[in-house]
């Protein structure tokens, strides 16, 4: 198994030596090899791909489509022309919600669950006006999938499953080859989002036999604005166009137009380039530790991290409690601080009216004091919020680069801060 501490160190952020970063479910670090393919790229070979007939261009295309290749296979895809570059997640479950909501009709079945990212849910939610019906699998008490209330909801109706298959609040890890196996009995297609799973863990689209799987770049190591839609050859060849303009037509006429073969269908203008190449290079430096050692990693740190918070009194964490469904995400809330009115603390009287959680912005802040980096806030899953009865949560997400000693400073933090909102 690799050495975070060791990790940390092709990280240049992390010279900086005053930083404890636990925010990388929101985005990653980005280590030197990363910053110097992207440097590289403008430095060298800096112009538009797939159209100037001279050698710079050549070069650029070829890097590009090398990424492609190379992150296709990443996520153990043989097609790199399923591999489609979009921005983020968000933009790849827009595209199927926009092409595939053209071909559901009014009383057809889309499957989701409460656990979603608000990226999963709205672009769906936005069918509703075609007459499309949005049902919710819910979640049991230790926060994972309710698999037999999933299957209960699927229906001859069901035409589409989407699901996360890791929880950016609970770090719930769902088991999605089950659940593909479900959609596709059903007839569904089974879509998977991979935002909180590719970074983290071995995935192969093939075993898991999602139909489509949306993952970003900024998550895994990699640039901001690039990420990757994967879908089946047959499937994506029978989706319409998402975005009309250059490259993604093969001819246009004044009465129309005819499309490019896959993947270049999807990618209208210019794209990305950058990224895609920042991206691939994110994927050599993830290979090279060993993905299966990235999850051997995350599941040691979290069996650490959830024995550390059994510790403090009144710190409240939510998702599964077994390290092997439980992804580098902790989401908590700290409670039982003594509340005071305003009028007696001015007259000095510290007289305890009553008891009440932290709210997590005030975490985070008292955190923040001590260069530890945590989200706050209800991470873009408020469905899942009202189910869990809280309005919000602090979320510390571990990494490669974090180790034991990242979570002992997080602890010793929060028993701090329980000192001193409790004067």
């Amino acid at each position: 198994m690799f050495d975070p501490v060791r990790v940390a160190r092709d990280f240049p952020i992390f010279s900086r030596g005053d930083l404890t970063y636990l925010d990388s479910a929101a985005t990653s670090q980005k280590p030197s090899s990363v910053i110097r393919a992207v440097e590289d790229y403008y430095s060298c070979c800096n112009s538009n791909v797939h159209r100037g007939i001279y050698r710079i261009s050549e070069e650029a295309t070829e890097l590009y489509e090398k990424s492609r290749e190379n992150i296709s296979h990443f996520i153990g895809s043989t097609d790199p022309t399923g591999t489609v570059f979009v921005r983020n997640t968000t933009e790849a479950i827009n595209l199927l919600s926009y092409t595939l909501g053209r071909k559901l009709a009014p009383g057809d079945e889309i499957l989701l669950s409460v656990m979603e990212h608000h990226s999963n849910m709205v672009p769906w939610q936005l069918l509703r006006e075609r007459g499309v019906v949005i049902r919710y699998a819910d979640i049991d008490s230790d926060g994972k999938l309710d698999l037999e209330d999933l299957k209960s909801k699927i229906s001859r109706k069901t035409r589409i499953v989407s699901l996360t298959h890791a929880s950016n609040v609970l770090g719930t890890i769902n088991p999605v080859s089950e659940i593909s196996r479900t959609a596709h009995e059903a007839s569904a297609l089974f879509i998977l989002d991979a935002a909180q799973s590719v970074p983290h863990m071995p995935v192969d689209v093939r075993s898991i036999d999602c139909d489509f799987m949306a993952f970003s770049g900024h998550k895994m190591l990699g640039p901001a604005g690039i990420g990757v839609l994967y879908g089946k050859q047959d499937l994506l060849s029978d989706l319409p166009p998402f975005m009309g303009g250059g490259d993604m037509i093969r001819e246009v006429r004044l009465d129309g137009a005819t499309w490019n073969t896959l993947p270049y269908r999807f990618e209208a203008g210019t794209p990305n380039i950058e990224g895609a190449i920042g991206l691939s290079a994110a994927v050599d430096y993830l290979r090279n530790l060993g993905m299966e050692d990235v999850r051997y990693h995350e599941k040691d740190l979290m069996s650490y991290v959830m024995k550390r918070a059994e510790e403090i009194q009144d710190l409240i964490y939510y998702g599964p409690r077994d390290p092997e469904i439980h992804g580098g995400v902790f989401s908590f809330n700290l409670g039982d601080i003594p509340a005071f009115d305003l009028e007696s603390e001015l007259k000095g009287v510290r007289r305890p009216e009553s008891s009440h959680e932290l709210h997590p912005h005030d975490i985070s802040s008292f955190l923040d004091q001590s260069g530890i980096a945590v989200r706050a806030g209800h991470h873009c899953a408020m469905p899942l919020m009202t189910r869990l009865g809280v309005q919000a949560t602090s979320r510390a997400s571990f990494y490669i680069y974090n180790s034991r000693k990242d979570a002992d400073k997080l602890f010793i933090a929060l028993e701090n801060a329980k000192k001193a909102f409790a004067r």
